[in-house]
């Protein structure tokens, strides 16, 4: 999953650099610019940023990780949030795009980031996040990278007061508290058929010659049919090359459930066409899961924005997609 929001200790993460969100002269501060330098080392990163230093805001330079399980640190400026009519926007989004091109710059695979200017320099978390996600976003629509978004709190990812409680609403006034257990048709059918005492080899062979299309066959089918590229598709599902490709060249691949809705997300299916891509799979929308109830509510109001859908997830503490 190429962006994802985790809620997580920063320096516990294991990839290829995590930024820090810095301060101009590099020296360690308190918050997450404390932590970092805390667990990695302080006396030893000290030394290496004293000679990088100083580092203009919305800049970034890269270090040695040290003792973190990260092989680099990339030290991110962010602005002091003034009113938010002196550049703090721009210096934000500068600090994100400088410290992701430091990254492609030394070929890592993955990053992870924390919400630049949300602790101590006062930047209100909303915008932070929204500043955050769409760079980030920007990024990964002509690069292919891990990246995510950790955060301490889950509180600082806020909704919108409207979508949070338009989306509380919809579970309270759908959601059956009751067992589910997704079935594929086929499968049913297949039960039935078991169940009749006519049963014989000859019934089997029936039904396993009469299958629908499989997921993969359904999907490559509706890509077509919509005009699409699977580059589009993959981008838009918020998807990693490699798990697309395995999805293509597999006719039988069953997906996770999160991955085959994310693909219908990506391909703006109605409720009805995205049951019916997901049945292939084995699975279905229910109203006994607040995860499921959620995706319905973003379907039948066309929005098909996977970040923003992720983030509602993300508050709602259910799965993400595409994961």
């Amino acid at each position: 999953m190429p962006f994802q929001i985790l809620h997580n200790d920063i320096t516990n993460m294991e990839t290829d650099a995590i930024v820090n969100a810095a301060n101009s002269n590099l020296i360690a501060g308190g918050g997450v610019c404390g932590a970092i330098f805390s667990k990695a080392g302080k006396d030893e990163l000290q030394k290496e940023c004293n000679l990088l230093s100083p580092c203009p805001v919305g800049h970034a330079v890269i270090t040695k990780g040290y003792n973190l399980k990260s092989k680099y640190i990339i030290h991110a400026v962010g602005p002091v949030y003034k009113d938010g009519n002196s550049g703090e926007e721009t210096y934000l989004k500068s600090a994100y795009k400088n410290s992701l091109k430091l990254a492609k710059d030394y070929n890592l695979k993955s990053i992870a980031f924390p919400l630049i200017s949300a602790g101590i320099y006062g930047y209100p978390k909303k915008e932070a996040l929204n500043i955050a996600v769409t760079t980030i976003k920007e990024f990964l629509q002509d690069n292919d990278m891990d990246i995510y978004l950790v955060v301490f709190n889950r509180e600082v990812v806020c909704l919108s007061e409207k979508l949070y409680h338009n989306i509380k609403h919809y579970i309270d006034d759908f959601y059956e508290d009751e067992n589910y257990f997704p079935r594929n048709i086929n499968l049913l059918e297949m039960e039935e058929i078991i169940e009749e005492k006519s049963f014989d080899k000859k019934s089997l062979e029936r039904i396993l010659d009469n299958m629908d299309e499989t997921f993969s066959q359904m999907l490559l089918r509706l890509i077509e049919e919509k005009g699409k590229t699977d580059v589009e598709i993959y981008k838009k599902a918020n998807m990693d090359r490699k798990l697309f490709s395995k999805i293509r060249s597999n006719k039988d691949y069953n997906p996770k459930k999160t991955t085959a809705l994310s693909l219908a997300i990506a391909l703006e299916l109605s409720l009805d066409e995205t049951n019916d891509l997901l049945s292939r799979a084995g699975y279905s929308l229910s109203h006994s899961h607040k995860f499921d109830l959620i995706i319905e509510y973003f379907i039948k109001n066309k929005n098909y924005d996977i970040f923003t859908i992720n983030e509602a997830l993300f508050a709602f503490e259910q799965p993400l997609l595409a994961i």
